[in-house]
């Protein structure tokens, strides 16, 4: 080991050297909450169907129900996750998890429209929360070089999660019922929680925004640990002075118009997005296929999201990172203006497959973006506010989408109605111009 020695760059302490089991170790972990996460947050699509049957639900009061859950998850990021910025990562995120976790469980025991809502609003809240802590933890562990691969590795978790859900659902569900999905999930969640607690560090980067002997001592420790040289003193970066974090940072000169555009790309994405992801089975089934089909459809959607995930964040290490997002994006809001043609001469499930490859692969691109774009002082916030606004943009997609249903519009025409956003976020991530 080398004699201790103060850094130039805080931010780039970890690019010397190989991956450490540490470090690897704290990608796998948020790789595997994040399958949880997408499994948590489309479990209700998966049966919404017998949900509805069972409670007597209608289809607008199912609509508030995924509205409800997404207005958690904006809140959560918006005004939970920048506390992290204070209080460190590792305590939000255990904080996050076992919220998760509680409600999920308690989800299974639901006999009224009121406790569904509230339920899932408090596992939005959790989960809304959580996405932000992740991403940040993943990206201050991670070397600049591979940064944006992790963030998208850990990102693809969730459509991973939203496909093996399906998969799982299907043979379990005719056997057990709904119930049985929220109780499995509330157990496993709360497992990962006591994991988190014994085996995730903090963050080396927030340490450093503490600015304590203690911190530093912390550091060190976490340093030696991942085989990197200790440090004898915390360097300020000169050219970043931020004193307080919050949304007004990120509407200063030095972010604002980054931060406008970044919130409407993720607003337009996620008003597409989450229409899919919530009524896309319901469709299938209106559609006259069978619920087995419109669980697979939903599984063809996500499995498509991890595949096109994978590969954008392994192709923006040599392409600008929001140029991909944009392009992915263009084709994807074509391909759903013209799903009714398509849908002629292809294969349904082949059709979900690329939609899904294209669609979510920008959505998870968009997680790395925001990262990148913020400093260590305010990147919780800044990646919280940027999912919380664009969740804004998840409240109202099912909304609409269940009214849309309840007055009879095909799958067709819904898709088309729903195309609109995508090519709109497209305008905006072209501008954001991040490696």
């Amino acid at each position: 080991m080398k004699d201790e020695q103060p850094m130039q760059t805080f931010e780039h302490i970890l690019d010397d050297g190989k991956l450490s089991s540490t470090q690897i170790l704290v990608v796998l972990i948020s790789f595997l909450l994040m399958i949880l996460d997408g499994f948590d947050i489309t479990s209700m699509s998966f049966v919404a169907q017998r949900v509805s049957e069972q409670l007597q639900i209608s289809p607008t009061n199912l609509g508030l129900v995924f509205s409800v859950t997404l207005a958690g998850m904006m809140l959560g990021a918006m005004l939970i996750a920048p506390y992290a910025d204070k209080i460190g990562r590792r305590k939000m995120l255990i904080a996050s998890v076992i919220a998760i976790g509680l409600s999920m469980f308690l989800t299974g025991l639901v006999t009224e429209f009121w406790q569904l809502a509230f339920l899932r609003t408090i596992t939005g809240l959790g989960v809304g929360s959580m996405l932000a802590n992740i991403t940040a933890l993943t990206s201050e562990y991670t070397p600049t070089k591979y940064r944006s691969f992790s963030v998208a590795i850990i990102s693809a978790g969730f459509p991973l999660g939203a496909t093996i859900g399906g998969i799982i659902v299907v043979p379990i569900l005719p056997t057990y019922g709904w119930q049985i999905v929220f109780f499995s999930l509330g157990i496993a969640t709360l497992v990962m929680a006591v994991v988190v607690y014994c085996l995730v560090p903090e963050s080396l980067q927030f340490l450093k925004t503490q600015g304590t002997d203690n911190a530093l001592k912390q550091v060190n420790g976490l340093l030696v640990k991942m085989q990197r040289n200790p440090i004898s003193e915390f360097v300020v970066d000169s050219q970043i002075k931020i004193n307080k974090a919050s949304v007004l940072t990120l509407l200063s000169p030095q972010f604002r118009t980054k931060t406008i555009q970044l919130w409407l790309t993720f607003l337009f994405v996620f008003i597409s997005l989450y229409f899919l992801l919530s009524w896309l089975p319901k469709l299938i089934i209106n559609e006259g296929l069978s619920e087995s089909d419109s669980v697979f459809s939903a599984v063809a959607l996500n499995g498509g999201g991890v595949v096109g995930s994978l590969l954008l964040g392994w192709f923006a290490a040599n392409f600008g990172l929001t140029k991909l997002i944009g392009i992915f994006l263009s084709i994807s809001g074509l391909a759903m203006l013209s799903f009714g043609l398509l849908f002629e001469y292809m294969n349904l499930f082949v059709l979900l497959f690329i939609i899904g490859f294209l669609l979510l692969g920008a959505y998870v691109g968009l997680y790395s973006a925001s990262a990148k774009m913020y400093p260590t002082e305010v990147r919780a916030t800044g990646i919280g506010w940027a999912l919380g606004l664009g969740r804004f943009g998840a409240v109202i997609g099912p909304y609409i989408g269940g009214l849309l249903i309840t007055y009879g519009f095909s799958m067709q025409l819904n898709f088309a109605v729903f195309a609109m956003p995508l090519i709109l976020a497209a305008v905006f991530v072209f501008q954001l111009k991040v490696r």
